[in-house]
């Protein structure tokens, strides 16, 4: 026995792609006869359910931000942080379906954002808030342990470069305490009442194990690891934190790192660099 034919239904890519270009740009603007949308769209978008949905996708949108910068909502109040969420959301919708990646330039809105122009440390703070987020979704790996590296030979040691865990990420914040403020806004409840002194501070966040740790660094480690994440041999890592801070103790930074976690695993060059072998 045979069936009816079966007919395909098929959509040109182009014409799809531009309703749903127009779908995801009426769920911005409040008036989309205004913003020149297809008619398809601006018929859909007329329907009074669908403000209900572009109500729930800008919440949604908020409440992702609001929990992915939990020190920068903290620090500016729930009513300013939304009303900032929003604007940057009517600009960026999500791309991906996981809303904990959501906010990846938030930072970068926030430094250009004119109603936190006095807020010079909020931008850094966002930062912070985000390396831990990286942080934490980071692939697993286990640390370089320091018997790994007490292990090379002092020509092996020479053309070895070390590579910074997965989970890794560091800055350095030169003449403001980023990473006490967003310390103190992250952890509320370990927070010390010391008056605030306003200096350089650097940051490692890290997650060796199982949950996101953070060190605080000073601007010969952060250097450092600078010089491991371009690929550089321990010699230039070492100049680079010199270069920071002539009184750096480079077997106290290194074994310092090592025992944070901050490095996931170590390559042999194949031969010395040339400024190095002359």
């Amino acid at each position: 026995m045979t069936g009816a034919p079966i007919t395909r239904v098929t959509h040109a890519p182009g014409r799809l792609q531009r309703f749903q270009d127009g779908f995801a740009r009426a769920l911005l603007v409040e008036d989309c006869a205004a913003a020149g949308l297809a008619p398809e769209v601006a018929r859909l978008a007329a329907q009074p359910a669908f403000a209900v949905y572009r109500n729930t996708v800008m919440k949604g949108c908020i409440d992702a931000l609001r929990a992915n910068y939990p020190s920068v909502a903290r620090l500016v109040g729930e009513e300013w942080f939304r009303a900032a969420a929003a604007i940057y959301a009517r600009a960026n919708l999500p791309r991906h379906p996981t809303l904990a990646d959501y906010g990846a330039d938030f930072a970068g809105f926030l430094a250009a954002f004119a109603p936190a122009a006095e807020l010079s440390y909020l931008a850094g703070v966002a930062r912070l808030d985000r390396f831990w987020t990286e942080a934490h979704a980071a692939r697993d790996q286990a640390p370089l342990a320091l018997a790994a590296v007490a292990r090379l030979t002092p020509g092996e040691l020479a053309r070895t470069a070390l590579r910074p865990h997965a989970s890794a990420r560091w800055a350095w914040f030169d003449a403001q305490p980023i990473v006490t403020i967003w310390r103190r806004n992250r952890y509320p409840d370990s927070a010390d009442d010391r008056e605030l002194e306003w200096r350089g501070e650097g940051v490692l966040v890290v997650r060796p194990k199982a949950a996101v740790e953070h060190v605080e660094l000073d601007a010969a480690a952060c250097a450092f690891l600078d010089a491991c994440a371009a690929g550089r041999p321990l010699a230039d890592a070492a100049a680079a934190a010199l270069a920071a801070s002539t009184a750096t103790d480079l077997a106290r930074l290194m074994a310092g790192l090592l025992d944070a976690g901050a490095v996931g695993g170590l390559d042999i060059l194949a031969r010395e660099p040339e400024e190095h072998s002359r």
